[in-house]
């Protein structure tokens, strides 16, 4: 494979294609107008629908490939030679739960395993002393993404392969340092006794994967105890390099500082990083209900100075062709106002916009289009499993062949669909 890493940038909330890097000139034209046909059930708020609305955002062209986007994104603009758009991007659910689950797992219900779980089973892990799937989420308080947990779990999948949950406030892992009055010997002898009654335990239960996890754990944690808080320290990085991320600004220092983290990650080995922008307490994310234009601003203000940070960063480390990093939530939004006393846009299952960069991927193209008013995907239609067998071939796999018996029969991140996205390869 091209890439030996991911980082994936998960919009959550569901960002709207026509207010970022869907531009579509139409849409401006039918401002105002209704939508004849329109089935009221694609969004949630049936009773809500409004009438088609222009995206509140002026779009420009950027780059070298001249693509037009929106001036959310003066950042993240600059780097669009490096990014393949996939316009075309189509899901099963306008829900929230069953759609993260799609977009993770490659089903619209929970229980299986993640890409991520799925990545680091396939491939393991390059380093010994921190996880290979490491999992950040929103460090404000504002909640985890709908289905919590589960959009990283392992499934049926051995335990070992979850993703590993960074804690937003204080130490990122619980318990991860020994207590103050016990030495490295003493620590050692006691790891020793758990292994050997943990492997007692276990020679009468064989195959018991949360006891093999688990055993597995204690034995990592051990040795994360040095590897993981020099990882996660970003205090010994340069000032320029914080500068480059936006450390310090108040609107995304937040985020600033996970995705130096994730090169920090990377850089160490570890095979798979996903971070969620905003979090789903109050829907406190991309979920641009009402007031779409205040919605986007704000979470695009929070990302578009780190991403491009991240980019930036990674690409002048020469790491970036060795890492795959994705931008997309779990669906779009609907080109038609929901009701409200600031306009928003409601969730659209038919039609999202997902961007790669390094890993192998094609700078400044896009692939797919969506109709003119960006409700439906209308050529070269991507489905979320065309999506995941594009990211797996580009680590190494056949998407038909990475496969795990379960329950009597063989399962597949891209259960019985999925074709590679070819013209996005480099």
């Amino acid at each position: 494979g091209k890439a030996k890493s991911v980082i994936w940038l998960f919009i959550n909330g569901g960002p709207s294609q026509v207010d970022t890097w869907d531009y579509k000139p139409e849409l401006e034209k039918l401002d105002g107008k209704e939508l004849k046909g329109f089935d009221k059930n694609t969004g949630f708020f049936a009773n809500s629908v409004g009438p088609l609305m222009k995206s509140p955002f002026e779009f420009t062209p950027r780059g070298q490939c001249g693509k037009m986007v929106s001036s959310i994104f003066p950042k993240l603009g600059e780097h669009v030679d490096k990014m393949a758009f996939i316009h075309s991007g189509y899901t099963e659910s306008n829900n929230h739960s069953p759609a993260l689950f799609m977009m993770n797992s490659g089903l619209p219900r929970m229980g299986n395993p993640c890409l991520g779980s799925w990545v680091t089973y396939g491939l393991g892990s390059e380093s010994r002393d921190l996880p290979a799937f490491v999992v950040m989420s929103d460090p404000l308080n504002r909640g985890l993404p709908k289905g919590a947990a589960a959009n990283w779990g392992a499934g049926f999948l051995p335990s070992v392969y979850q993703g590993t949950w960074l804690k937003p406030k204080g130490d990122p892992i619980d318990n991860l340092n020994r207590p103050a009055h016990m030495d490295d010997a003493q620590q050692t002898r006691q790891l020793a006794l758990l292994k050997k009654l943990n492997g007692g335990h276990l020679e009468t239960r064989p195959g018991d994967a949360e006891l093999e996890a688990r055993i597995k754990s204690f034995e990592l944690a051990y040795r994360m105890q040095t590897a993981a808080p020099k990882a996660f320290d970003i205090e010994q990085e340069p000032e320029h390099i914080k500068k480059l991320y936006g450390i310090d600004e108040k609107r995304c220092d937040h985020v600033a500082r996970q995705c130096l983290t994730a090169r920090r990650m990377v850089e160490r080995g570890v095979r798979f990083v996903q971070i969620y922008s905003g979090g789903m307490a109050n829907q406190r994310s991309w979920d641009g209900h009402n007031d779409i234009q205040g919605n986007h601003s704000q979470f695009a203000g929070e990302t578009d100075t780190p991403i491009a940070g991240l980019l930036t960063d990674l690409e002048q480390r020469g790491l970036l062709k060795d890492t795959l990093v994705i931008w997309g939530g779990e669906f779009g939004r609907l080109p038609l106002s929901q009701k409200s006393q600031k306009p928003g846009r409601d969730h659209n299952p038919h039609c999202f916009t997902t961007w790669m960069a390094g890993g192998g991927i094609k700078g400044g193209v896009s692939y797919g289009e969506s109709d003119e008013i960006g409700h439906h995907a209308a050529v070269d239609k991507a489905h979320v499993n065309d999506i995941h067998a594009t990211i797996l071939h580009q680590l190494g796999f056949d998407h038909e062949k990475l496969t795990y018996t379960h329950n009597g029969r063989r399962f597949r991140l891209t259960d019985v669909g999925g074709n590679v996205i070819k013209p996005i390869l480099a």
